[in-house]
């Protein structure tokens, strides 16, 4: 059997035995970036494999809450081990738009301290005894989507990294050189915090690069399409699609799929 064919029917036995079984275990995971404490949130299904590949999970700018746990449950009963990284510091939650606004505003505008911050939780994913080191991706929503893909631009050795409605502009496009990770940008058509613009500049960046990128619009679809509690107006800007929120999931379940069979990594250990 070849390595491909190892790693497709490790990716099928993960999905097969989450599909029959998920105990999924979670825990808070402090660990440090520097002199900052943060605070993450672990998700894993006891049974199936001692060992399986890891996905990190970056918040919008709300911070760890529900939502980016309820996604690391679900990745985590996909057979997954995930794990939602804090970028902000523990005990830093953002009370509303406003709070949320500056603590996303004050990383996006120091791109080495946020790529820190994600650097951060890739180690501590890879950390994990149940992690196959050599097979991580990473996910993020929003700010989370902008902040996966500076994980991608500071050249950390990562599978993949998908960005759900994140900002896309960067003020380093050389830094697109640096990627070494395959890249899946799941945008919402009509959003109005990311003009075409900022898309154009991203692809450039991107074929610039030599990068193996796919970007995926989605029709009808505005900021935060994935996230229930955005609303339905999109006349506000932001509001949830269901048609985007289950069509994105499932093209970064295929995207899962091709780069853990192409990683290398062998079969996951029992």
């Amino acid at each position: 059997m070849s390595v491909a064919q190892r790693g497709v029917a490790i990716a099928v036995g993960l999905l097969s035995s989450a599909a029959v079984r998920a105990e999924v275990q979670t825990r808070v995971v402090e660990y440090r970036q520097g002199d900052t404490a943060l605070e993450g949130f672990l998700a894993y299904d006891a049974e199936g494999p001692a060992r399986r590949p890891g996905v990190l999970v970056v918040h919008d700018w709300s911070g760890v809450g529900p939502y980016v746990k309820r996604r690391a449950e679900q990745l985590a009963r996909m057979g997954y081990v995930a794990f939602a990284a804090d970028v902000y510091g523990k005990g830093v939650r953002p009370a509303g738009p406003k709070e949320a606004s500056a603590a996303a505003g004050a990383l996006k505008a120091d791109r080495k301290l946020l790529r820190a911050r994600v650097v951060a939780a890739l180690d501590e994913l890879r950390r994990q005894p149940n992690v196959l080191s050599g097979q991580v991706a990473a996910i993020g929503y929003c700010f989370g989507g902008t902040a996966v893909l500076e994980l991608a631009r500071s050249g950390a050795d990562v599978a993949g990294v998908v960005s759900f409605h994140g900002g896309l502009d960067s003020p380093t496009p050389a830094d697109g050189k640096n990627i070494k990770a395959r890249v899946l940008v799941l945008h919402g058509a009509d959003d109005p915090f990311v003009p075409q613009s900022q898309v154009k500049a991203l692809e450039d960046e991107l074929r610039g690069g030599a990068v193996d990128w796919q970007l995926v619009e989605y029709g009808g679809a505005v900021h935060s399409f994935t996230n229930p509690e955005a609303g339905s107006d999109n006349a506000k800007g932001a509001a949830y699609n269901a048609a985007a929120d289950r069509r994105s999931w499932k093209a970064m379940e295929d995207f899962f799929a091709e780069i853990f069979a192409s990683s290398g990594g062998g079969g996951a250990a029992r």
